[in-house]
């Protein structure tokens, strides 16, 4: 009789400890996801923010994101122009993904609007172009100066336009006039997971993370690796600007890992497949159990770029006051002004804004040298863009990482946006390419933080 009462305890010992070890793991694993800390917390200037997960939650879910997803739907943002064909400048790569769902398709002239088809938008721009040129000769013929320059003198402006220009950009840019230039459908070519995994796409982090962010302190783990484990913060001894370059780094990488986890390939039965969220493959990539506390390091990094190309947008409101967003249908290009106006009205109402003042401070001298070096070291980046082995990872990895490229450029452009009291060519300009990836690299990560919730949802009902 007593033997069988021994096991019925340690049956219902078992069973409670079972069950409370459950418990703390659900616990663990929602945690991770709920904590109300600043998600834009840094050391140094950044530090006091008083943001938090949950406002920028609203925020985006409630009200900016369902804009973006209808702005980015319309047809000026919707192509994007880009080149999938340039070799890799850094190694020899023959590593080309030959699985269906890597493959991007290239749109034909007949399927784009008006204005995109060649050689009308290059007719619109030199319309314009010529307007302004008319309007100055009219200012020359009243001048009694002697304006007459020599060739060599005009080459010589030509370099230093292009050394300007080139000092302004932290993107390493496609040639329009490339042969291989092809527009591409954002909408018939969604971000998601494409079976592209192994050594390339490793190779391609390390070589972001190892050799063009800036060292944190040494550690037992890979420098290359978001898993950065040393005493005190996993950027223990950086300036605040090398901190800024880690962690937009690390939230773009958190936001496209989430971007692969929410539209994974998944079974439908009967050895069908569909596209749907893999919350296995989202606690792979963030979870305690997985990676311990960088799992929510990672996301908070993903909330401090967020906030980063939010401020971008809008800081860059005034010069786009004053662009047609021309696509050769005016009633589309004049609901899409009034879009972009209202997700820009939006923006500017966040109260948490990215203070971009902060940086590059001191010493002028150091503070340019360290500048140039930051921009150098993210323009490296934007060209290990063509070394991605899948052609639509590149393309969505050249989108984000030119969209993250150009806020940049518009935060530490000075005050020169939206000014016409300076000479023309010393305005600030961007490229209709430049405006499509910024949009659409933010409308990535208010989709992530969108995701986020969802993966939420799924947590807590699992």
């Amino acid at each position: 009789m007593g033997r069988p009462l021994i096991l019925q305890v340690v049956v219902l010992l078992a069973a409670f400890l079972a069950t409370e070890s459950n418990k703390n793991r659900s616990r663990t694993t929602t945690n991770f996801l709920d904590k109300a800390e600043c998600s834009c917390k840094l050391k140094g200037g950044l530090d006091d923010c008083s943001c938090d997960v949950e406002s920028i939650d609203s925020f985006n879910n409630g009200k900016i994101h369902p804009l973006l997803e209808e702005l980015l739907g319309r047809n000026y943002f919707r192509y994007f122009k880009v080149n999938l064909n340039k070799d890799c400048p850094f190694w020899y790569d023959d590593s080309k993904c030959a699985l269906k769902d890597c493959a991007v398709d290239i749109c034909t002239e007949e399927v784009l609007p008006e204005g995109m088809r060649n050689g009308h938008e290059v007719k619109k721009y030199m319309t314009d172009s010529l307007q302004e040129k008319e309007e100055c000769d009219e200012m020359m013929e009243l001048s009694t100066v002697d304006t007459t320059l020599s060739q060599e003198s005009k080459d010589a402006f030509v370099d230093w336009t292009e050394y300007d220009d080139s000092q302004l950009s932290f993107c390493a840019m496609d040639d329009e006039d490339e042969n291989d230039m092809q527009y591409v459908d954002l909408l018939l070519n969604p971000e998601r997971y494409t079976g592209y995994k192994g050594e390339s796409p490793h190779r391609i982090w390390r070589s972001i993370y190892e050799e063009n962010c800036f060292k944190p302190v040494q550690s037992t783990r890979p420098s290359y690796s978001p898993n950065i484990v040393s005493k005190g913060s996993p950027l223990e001894g950086l300036c605040l600007e090398k901190r800024v370059f880690y962690r937009v780094i690390s939230g773009l990488h958190s936001s496209i890992n989430i971007h692969l986890c929410a539209r994974h390939l998944l079974p439908d039965g009967w050895g069908r497949t569909k596209w749907g969220p893999k919350l296995e493959e989202f606690r792979k990539r963030f979870s305690p159990e997985s990676v311990g506390p960088q799992g929510t390091t990672r996301l908070k990094n993903l909330y401090f770029v967020y906030l980063l190309e939010l401020r971008a947008l809008v800081k860059a409101a005034p010069y786009f006051l004053n662009q047609t967003f021309y696509t050769g249908d005016r009633g589309e290009d004049d609901e899409v002004r009034q879009l972009l106006m209202e997700v820009l009205d939006v923006a500017r109402q966040f109260p948490y804004q990215f203070d971009e003042n902060t940086m590059f401070q001191g010493d002028p001298k150091e503070a340019r040298r360290l500048k140039e070096e930051f921009r150098q070291h993210f323009w490296n980046v934007t060209r290990i863009m063509d070394c991605v082995g899948c052609d639509k990872c590149r393309l969505w990895g050249k989108l984000q990482v030119h969209g993250l490229g150009t806020a940049l450029k518009v935060l530490f452009s000075g005050d020169i946006i939206g000014r016409t009291d300076i000479p023309h060519n010393r305005q600030f300009h961007m490229t209709r390419r430049e405006i499509v990836a910024l949009v659409n690299a933010f409308g990535r990560l208010s989709k992530s933080i969108r995701a986020l919730e969802d993966f939420k949802n799924m947590m807590t009902t699992s």
